[in-house]
């Protein structure tokens, strides 16, 4: 990296530990983390009608770290945000992941973001947008994303992470920025 990121964003497929990664990027650098989940999800797994606006807010402050997700929120981001941390773990990882933890909020009934669960687990049969088939369907969208973001905005650094081991690597790299 060429400096230190003040506008961070982490990549990758459901699964990957975008959220996990973020979380302690942000307490590594000393940056803000908003859940860009927690922006997007209302009452019964609906957009909230704001999510938009907050998205350029978040966009436009000084320093922040935030998931890279949400096709209307991807463009906004990416030209305010001054480096990609794209995890691109095997699918074969994201997926197992994905499915133990769904298993696992299903089975715990685990609320999310207000107030929301994950439907039961045979939803995977009768939803074309479950999680699991989602994620399953764009498991190779971020090969052509993060470069065209990159090309949209030149000044964009990317650092591309393509194992646990490589993404512990990068924590250890990181300091808090300078106000």
């Amino acid at each position: 990296m060429n400096a230190a990121p003040r506008r961070l964003l982490v990549a990758g497929r459901p699964g990957a530990g975008k959220s996990t990664l973020a979380r302690r990027i942000a307490e590594a650098a000393d940056l803000p983390y908003t859940e860009l989940d927690a922006l997007h999800h209302g009452p019964s797994w609906n957009a909230r009608p704001e999510f938009d606006d907050d998205v350029l807010a978040l966009a436009q402050s000084p320093a922040w770290i935030t998931e890279w997700q949400y096709p209307q929120a991807r463009p906004v981001l990416a030209a305010h945000a001054d480096a990609i941390v794209w995890l691109d773990l095997p699918v074969r990882v994201t997926m197992t992941r994905l499915t133990r933890r769904t298993v696992s909020r299903v089975r715990n009934r685990t609320e999310l973001w207000a107030g929301n669960v994950e439907p039961p687990l045979r939803t995977i049969f009768t939803e074309p947008n479950h999680i699991i088939r989602w994620a399953w369907r764009t498991r190779h969208d971020y090969r052509t994303l993060v470069p065209e973001a990159q090309a949209a905005n030149p000044s964009l650094q990317v650092v591309h992470l393509q194992s646990q081991k490589q993404a512990s690597a990068y924590l250890r790299t990181l300091r808090p920025h300078s106000p």
